[in-house]
């Protein structure tokens, strides 16, 4: 594939990075922040970063587990979060190949109909089990999230940008 004019090239992830980068964020959703409809979904956000820049690396099988463990956690109906992580997985392998083309803030604003797919399709499955309607505050979790895509993709792309050695006379 042709990079686009500009974009630097990248070194290859580390596994363990990835593996660091998303138990750290797991651990992180574990924390007791109060139950705010509003708090964007971190994990969410970093799943869908390693899915749609390493499809291979990221699969569903991972999401779903790390949904169940979000599911137990804040003791919402089972499997509400691993729905809901896996199909933003999916739809972020099927298509990272065009969103790879795209600075981050455009992959921002391209994957805010996705964000807030997300937390419609767990308010709905909320309110299907019996519960109440969480007010329009859940419309900020999207746009804080949208925000945040940058930010992250900065963050998880460090270490790719690194220089293989210190070298003046090798520019990449």
């Amino acid at each position: 594939m042709i990079m686009p004019r500009g974009q630097q090239l990248l070194m290859p992830v580390r596994p363990a990075f990835i593996a660091f980068s998303v138990a750290l964020v797991f651990l992180l959703s574990l924390l007791p922040l109060g139950g705010f409809v509003w708090m964007p979904d971190l994990l969410m956000l970093v799943l869908m970063f390693w899915a749609m820049h390493h499809p291979h690396r990221m699969p569903m099988s991972v999401a779903f587990l790390l949904g169940l463990g979000v599911d137990v956690q804040q003791t919402a109906l089972l499997g509400q979060h691993a729905l809901t992580y896996v199909l933003v997985v999916y739809f972020s392998q099927r298509f990272s190949r065009r969103m790879m083309w795209f600075s981050p803030l455009t992959q921002a604003l391209q994957l805010l109909p996705v964000f807030a797919a997300a937390h419609v399709l767990q308010m709905l499955i909320r309110m299907l089990a019996g519960g109440m309607f969480p007010g329009f505050s859940i419309a900020l979790a999207p746009v804080l999230e949208m925000v945040l895509w940058p930010l992250v993709s900065a963050i998880l792309l460090a270490p790719q940008r690194r220089a293989p050695d210190a070298d003046s006379n090798r520019p990449l």
